[in-house]
């Protein structure tokens, strides 16, 4: 069984094309990213409201999106497409997903998973911050 991290992208980026774990640079996604490294997965994804599903190392282009404006059919089919690919990479009825990403990056994801945490679930951003910030000090 591998363990999967999958990471929501955030509005904050650079504006220039990079590697995707280096594009987003808001101190949530720096946390994330830093818990993320520190559980020893087999794989980190990120959850690109443009892209979909980006293996970290992808170099992609700055952009200006999000689920947040998206409607639910948008994000369903946004979903669908993101799973596709994830099929792709893991084993989604066995390997364990642990998703550091908001309700609307994973709500319909989760109906297609079997095994999956999500550590900061109900935590406000600063909640979040703080916890991550506890977790990656010694990182």
């Amino acid at each position: 069984m591998k363990r999967v991290v999958l990471i929501s992208c955030v509005s904050k980026k650079r504006e220039e094309k990079a590697k995707a774990k280096d594009l987003y640079e808001s101190a949530l996604f720096k946390f994330n990213y830093q818990y993320a490294l520190s559980m020893q997965p087999d794989k980190i994804f990120i959850l690109s409201a443009k892209y979909g599903l980006l293996n970290e190392d992808n170099e992609i282009e700055p952009y200006d999106e999000t689920l947040n404006t998206k409607s639910a059919a948008e994000i369903r089919d946004w979903a669908e497409k993101v799973l596709a690919d994830l099929k792709k990479e893991v084993d989604v009825d066995k390997d364990e997903m642990i998703f550091l990403a908001g309700d609307k990056y994973r709500k319909y994801l989760l109906p297609h998973l079997k095994n999956y945490k999500i550590p900061l679930k109900g935590l406000p951003i600063g909640k979040q911050l703080q916890f991550l910030k506890e977790a990656t000090k010694h990182e």
